[in-house]
């Protein structure tokens, strides 16, 4: 990535497939065995629409988004959401898509600029008021 960068630069859209494996997988890794993140019956039993990818998991994934279009993820000094939908993640083999798009907001103090984020799943925004401080090389 160059280091110069303009407000409304646009990084390029990044688009993740997310499966129950995957659930599961983060499950190990996190710590976190909610069975609304695998169990069908439990997540329709507390109200959701079926099985749903951890929060958590979401924003790493927009997290990722960044890291890819910064080449490096130690550049990524905050990351900042507010969890607004759930992605349902449905028992099949193609799962739940997430879409990130971003954009540069401003830019701030000794070379950090604010990338703003749209993540969604079936068209439907999953985070709000997403954003990223980056600090360019």
């Amino acid at each position: 990535m160059s280091t110069t960068v303009e407000v409304g630069a646009e990084l390029p859209e990044q688009v993740f497939r997310i499966t129950r494996a995957d659930l599961v997988r983060y499950a190990g890794a996190s710590g976190d065995f909610n069975p609304i993140h695998w169990n069908d019956r439990v997540a329709t039993a507390v109200g959701l629409p079926g099985v749903i990818a951890h929060g958590m998991f979401t924003m790493a994934l927009a997290g990722r988004a960044v890291t890819a279009w910064t080449g490096d993820p130690s550049a990524v000094v905050e990351q900042h959401v507010r969890f607004g939908r759930p992605v349902v993640v449905p028992d099949d083999d193609e799962g739940a898509e997430v879409t990130v798009r971003g954009t540069v907001g401003s830019l701030l103090d000794d070379g950090r600029v604010r990338v703003d984020l749209t993540v969604t799943t079936g068209g439907e925004k999953v985070l709000s008021l997403a954003r990223a401080i980056v600090r360019l090389a």
